[in-house]
């Protein structure tokens, strides 16, 4: 099994580049002019143009000597960067070029040698996986009583659970080859998960997480670095403890998302999380999948599941859950639920700073557009 190279360990990172990612000349490459997609309105394999951190993210076409042409996924560099930052850049291909795995995002190739900087790598038609999920419940709802003709989007009107199953297996079979490479990923969450048109799901986004500038205004990250809270393990977030065992525990925050059916989960939730209380079952969610949660939430991280044990679990479920289906309820998809908190002691505080007058049954509205009322209770 091969391991898991930091490309920040070559003295010359170029070297990295050159070592594990291939050069693509410029003249194979053709990037398509489209305005840029919108996710609301189809998820099919048109084009898209979205701007990104270091440059844009945009659809084109790859024709290789001796190969047909294919259609992927372009990121070029915007012009007037620093070395650091075409370092950076480059650093995620160095980072991918590594990776050989049905369940992690394919690179493609590096245009390095010509303006603008390019990394190449496979498209995936449905989009981010958290846009997925958005979209689909959505359009079963809106879109009822339309034809699939009549639909621009080229979605399935339900889940089953087995399929639903099946998206979560293959995220957690790519987690288990990166941890089986010795690498974190330190961002797992469904905005990092692709989804392409046949449900399969990649694990990507490496490496940049790691270079964006802090952001102390924004809630959702913490201070003295960008760390997601919302997905992130809490001994990551106190003391920047970044393992393969808090990568399981984002992983339970991507089932809670895929169940819940809410890509707006509020903060309060997760902080909740952290003072080790924990959701019944979501609306449709089984059990199983739900222990699996809670497993992947254990507050000692020497007590979570391995993510080999976590695809040994899924792939027991899958004949159970074959015949399942789990579908968005239309007539609750756009109402706020009210949670209702029972907590213990009454001096608590939670992280997030809120904390309200009673704590015995008080009760919050949070904006859990598709959830039903919530109990939480501590484990």
């Amino acid at each position: 099994m091969k391991i898991y190279i930091d490309p920040f360990t070559y003295e010359d990172p170029n070297e990295a580049v050159r070592e594990f990612a291939k050069e693509i000349d410029t003249s194979c490459v053709k990037i398509e002019q489209a305005p840029r997609f919108n996710i609301i309105n189809c998820l099919s394999a048109s084009m898209l143009c979205l701007v990104g951190e270091f440059g844009e993210v945009c659809s084109g076409n790859l024709r290789l000597p001796g190969k047909r042409e294919m259609f992927v996924a372009i990121k070029t560099l915007k012009s007037g960067y620093t070395e650091k930052q075409r370092r950076d850049f480059l650093s995620e291909a160095s980072i991918m070029g590594q990776f050989d795995h049905p369940n992690v995002i394919h690179l493609e190739g590096v245009v390095t040698k010509s303006a603008p900087v390019m990394i190449i790598t496979e498209f995936m038609e449905n989009g981010s996986l958290d846009s997925f999920l958005r979209v689909s419940y959505a359009v079963f709802v809106s879109d009822l009583g339309q034809s699939r003709e009549e639909n621009s989007c080229s979605l399935p009107d339900r889940f089953t659970v087995i399929q639903l199953v099946g998206m979560l297996r293959g995220i957690a079979s790519g987690m288990k080859y990166l941890a089986d490479m010795n690498y974190v990923h330190r961002d797992l969450a469904a905005r990092n998960i692709l989804v392409n048109s046949n449900l399969v799901c990649k694990v990507s986004d490496f490496g940049l997480s790691r270079f964006l500038e802090d952001d102390t205004s924004d809630p959702t990250y913490t201070s003295g670095g960008k760390i997601p809270i919302r997905w992130t393990a809490p001994e990551a977030i106190q003391y920047r403890k970044f393992t393969s065992a808090s990568d399981v525990w984002s992983y339970g925050i991507v089932i809670l998302i895929a169940t819940l059916r809410d890509l707006c989960l509020p903060l309060q939730v997760i902080n909740a999380i952290e003072q080790d209380y924990r959701l019944p079952p979501p609306m449709d969610c089984p059990s199983a999948l739900h222990q699996l949660m809670l497993d992947c939430w254990q507050k000692d991280r020497n007590n979570r599941p391995k993510f080999s044990q976590i695809v040994n679990n899924l792939d027991k479920m899958i004949p159970v859950f074959d015949s399942l289906c789990l579908c968005p309820p239309p007539v609750s998809i756009f109402l706020s639920w009210t949670a209702v908190f029972q907590t213990s002691p009454a001096s608590v505080l939670w992280t997030s700073g809120w904390m309200p007058s009673r704590w015995a049954s008080t009760k919050t509205t949070l904006p859990m557009l598709t959830s039903p009322a919530l109990m939480w209770f501590p484990r």
